[in-house]
């Protein structure tokens, strides 16, 4: 199905796919087998995060930037709206989304004029709003200009009702054992190959990864792991314990991967330099096949960013988010696009960011304007309790009953802005 639609796509014609199967199943590496058999065609890719689930056009941004080059080629109207959606202007209105998706459509029509397009976009559920929309509306609106689109989801979203899928499916018992055979190189009990297999409910990522840096003894006890924890959780469990024997500045250069949303190497090397990190710590995260460090900054797999992030102390992620913070982002335009679609709220975060950035800085750094970067991080420390030490004060415990949580702003942040 899928050599199909590269071979339409090649044709001149354009297809949209949903790919869509449980975690671990193999839908990032069906992206993959795509982006690799795709001669002749460019291929642009994007990847929704969670934790830029709060910031329109953050995906779309992601997907388009190699791009916007293009940009004076659109209509008026819908080069303004673009631009305006990814704060590139100075308009004081949110754009016409209606425009924006025309806009993308005429962009991507463009693109595919000298060679035919291919758009991969993994982990659509997670995805903001914003863009989950816009690319659902274009998939829905692709003429024959040889464009592909394709999304992997758990579960797609709304935005893609009516898209044609693929599912994924579990692999079959035979298929398993076959697979487990493969990556268990010792000797193995037949009970105990039994049990594996039933847990990983044929799902090949459980089967490779569950086995990796587990001793005999762990294998006969099903892992070690209780027999109630989710797929994913034992899944990110091994990760885990794959990070842990890695050296202590390649656990860290992974963190300040996790930590920044848009796998941008530049800034992951300027954060990594910050922290005293040489390029070399990248090597065994490289060779366990963990991290791949290219034009982006990619994890094997969304749970290994998990794994790299949630093994962390809270102030070593605030370490990183720091470092993170303090950096210049060539990306300009994401602080005003996100306040922008998320009006007073959002220019309330940004004022408050102002803060949140620099916390613990001297005064003389404090004067600094932040950067569209910090209030990203600063926007992400909100969100999820990351920087629960600024928001409370430099004691940094947790945030006491009845007072603002994770993604709540204080009282005395919430003023009308001025």
């Amino acid at each position: 199905m899928l050599d199909r639609l590269l071979d339409v796509v090649r044709a001149g014609e354009s297809r949209a796919l949903v790919v869509r199967g449980e975690p671990g199943v193999g839908k990032t590496a069906l992206l993959d087998y795509l982006a690799e058999h795709a001669s002749g065609c460019r291929v642009a890719r994007a990847a929704g995060v969670e934790s830029e689930m709060e910031l329109a056009y953050a995906g779309l941004h992601q997907l388009l930037a190699p791009m916007l080059g293009r940009l004076q080629r659109l209509p008026g109207p819908q080069r303004a709206a673009l631009r305006s959606a990814f704060g590139l202007s100075s308009s004081g209105s949110a754009p016409d989304r209606f425009l924006v998706g025309l806009a993308v459509l005429s962009l991507l029509s463009d693109a595919a004029k000298g060679h035919p397009l291919v758009c991969l976009v993994d982990d659509q559920q997670w995805l903001d709003r914003a863009s989950a929309q816009i690319l659902g509306f274009v998939a829905r609106r692709l003429v024959p200009e040889s464009i592909g689109l394709v999304f992997a989801a758990r579960v797609p979203g709304e935005e893609l009702a009516g898209l044609p899928e693929l599912v994924v499916e579990a692999l079959g018992e035979a298929d398993a054992r076959a697979l487990l055979d493969a990556v268990v190189t010792g000797p193995l009990d037949a009970r105990v190959r039994d049990r594996i297999v039933a847990e990983a409910h044929g799902n090949p990522l459980a089967l490779v990864q569950l086995p990796r840096g587990v001793g005999p003894a762990e294998l006969a006890g099903g892992f070690a792991l209780p027999d109630a924890m989710p797929l994913s959780g034992r899944i990110e469990a091994s990760f885990r314990r794959r990070l842990e024997v890695l050296p202590a500045d390649t656990r860290e250069l992974l963190l300040v991967a996790a930590a920044e949303p848009v796998g941008d190497p530049v800034l992951v090397w300027r954060a990594a330099g910050r922290l005293g990190i040489r390029a070399q710590a990248a090597t065994p995260a490289a060779e366990a096949g963990l991290l791949e460090v290219g034009t982006r900054v990619r994890f094997r797999h969304p749970l290994v960013r998990s794994a790299a992030y949630r093994s962390a102390s809270l102030q070593a992620r605030q370490d990183i988010h720091r470092a993170l913070a303090l950096l210049d982002n060539p990306s300009r335009g994401l602080r005003s696009a996100a306040i922008k679609a998320m009006g007073q709220a959002g220019a309330r975060v940004w004022r408050f960011a102002r803060w949140v950035a620099p916390c613990r800085m001297s005064r003389r750094r404090r004067a600094r304007p932040p950067t569209p970067m910090a209030w990203m991080n600063s926007w992400h420390h909100i969100r999820t309790g990351v920087a629960s030490g600024c928001l409370l004060g430099q004691g940094g415990s947790p945030t006491p009953p009845g007072q603002p949580g994770p993604g709540m702003l204080p009282r005395s942040a919430a003023a009308p802005v001025r």
